[in-house]
């Protein structure tokens, strides 16, 4: 998977420290932002879109 993306969220203020996501048609891979090259979890994508939709229904307050 090439196409990395960090989140939104992250930035100068979380010292960039952040999950990244890459997406296929069928996975999403989810990998350590300050660690890139070691392991990453991979999910079919109907579970990590399930996954995203239970976030957006009970988001947690940021710090």
């Amino acid at each position: 998977m090439d196409n990395w993306r960090k989140s939104s969220y992250s930035g100068p203020g979380d010292g960039n420290e952040c999950v990244e996501i890459a997406t296929t048609p069928t996975h999403t891979a989810v990998r350590d932002s300050k660690a890139p090259t070691r392991a990453t979890l991979t999910f079919p994508a109907p579970s990590f879109t399930t996954f995203l939709e239970a976030l957006k229904k009970h988001p947690r307050p940021r710090p």
